[in-house]
């Protein structure tokens, strides 16, 4: 049975809200949850972006459930220092931490002011830092002189068990590559032959665990309503690749998405006031393969959102009925 969670978008609401959204995302039935790490947001109209590690101390103990979050080895966190957090958030919360390890963004990495490095070195740094984790995380010292240095690092603090180390991926191309390493994969919503490409090409490269999909989504009283909100709030985020990951600023986000059409948001959020809809399209991604959906509702506020989904779609999910 698919597990359907929440995401909690620290792009778009203040880390206190968002304590209070995951709360109220278990109340109503969410079986899990996971957040972005951001410390800009794609457009200034989403306005936040807290401490993604932070709040996940919190968040983890103030509730029961799973919670997971991607994190980029790379300018920003030395994959030592990403480990000694993975660790310790682990190691006090059992078998509920889990970490998505992707190559990153300039919107996020670029406040080092080191340089911005082409996909293909961003690839093979990521696949170095997962092997110095994974030696971290299993209790050893790691000492590297490679394009990643590491001196002495030793972590004093572990997990019983380490947690799954998932893998974020988008084409197919990635996909299979990061089928060597991953103990899961991690995509976003895109058109339903793509989804089913890049399930065929993790799980015919061998890849293992679960399969998960963040699922963009837009629910308002009215379709009208259900669309304006999708393009105000994720407008910024319609782009192919190589955009999304070569942008600097959130100023350079709006400036791009000023003349976006709002029909051009419904490829990258499922908008519709119709909770039958919304049922329907999670189960077409369910038949594909995924373990776990995770929902974000793209508004900034969660709670009606979260009372309709928990009342309306999560039990008939659950059911089986949205097949």
């Amino acid at each position: 049975m698919t597990r359907i969670g929440f995401h909690a978008s620290h792009e778009q609401a203040s880390p206190r809200q968002l304590l209070r959204d995951v709360q109220h995302a278990e109340r109503v039935g969410f079986e899990m949850a996971m957040c972005s790490d951001h410390i800009a947001p794609w457009s200034s109209r989403q306005g936040h972006s807290g401490n993604t590690w932070t709040w996940l101390g919190a968040a983890l103990a103030l509730t029961r459930f799973p919670i997971g979050s991607l994190a980029i080895p790379g300018s920003r966190y030395h994959p030592a220092v990403l480990a000694h957090q993975v660790a310790t958030l682990a190691q006090m919360f059992p078998h509920r931490f889990w970490v998505a390890l992707g190559t990153g963004e300039a919107l996020n990495e670029h406040i080092t002011g080191e340089h911005w490095p082409r996909k293909e070195v961003r690839v093979q740094r990521l696949e170095e830092s997962v092997a110095i984790i994974r030696s971290l995380l299993a209790g050893e010292e790691v000492s590297r002189d490679g394009p990643v240095r590491v001196d002495r690092a030793r972590l004093w603090d572990l997990p019983e068990e380490p947690p799954d180390l998932l893998a974020p991926a988008i084409s197919a191309v990635s996909a299979a590559r990061v089928a060597a390493w991953a103990d899961g994969l991690v995509t976003v919503v895109q058109p339903v032959d793509t989804l089913r490409e890049v399930v065929a090409a993790y799980r015919g490269a061998g890849g293992p665990g679960r399969l998960a999909l963040q699922l963009h989504l837009s629910w308002a009283p009215t379709e009208q309503e259900a669309l304006a909100l999708a393009h105000d709030q994720w407008r910024s985020n319609v782009f192919a690749p190589p955009a999304p990951a070569d942008t600097a600023t959130t100023e350079a986000f709006d400036a791009f998405s000023e003349r976006v059409p709002p029909d051009s948001v419904t490829e990258t959020v499922r908008a519709s006031a119709d909770l039958g809809r919304h049922r329907a399209w999670i189960g077409e991604y369910a038949d594909l393969g995924f373990d776990d959906i995770y929902l974000h509702h793209v508004g900034q506020a969660q709670d009606a959102f979260l009372d309709a989904f928990g009342d309306q779609v999560l039990p008939a999910v659950s059911d089986g009925g949205q097949r």
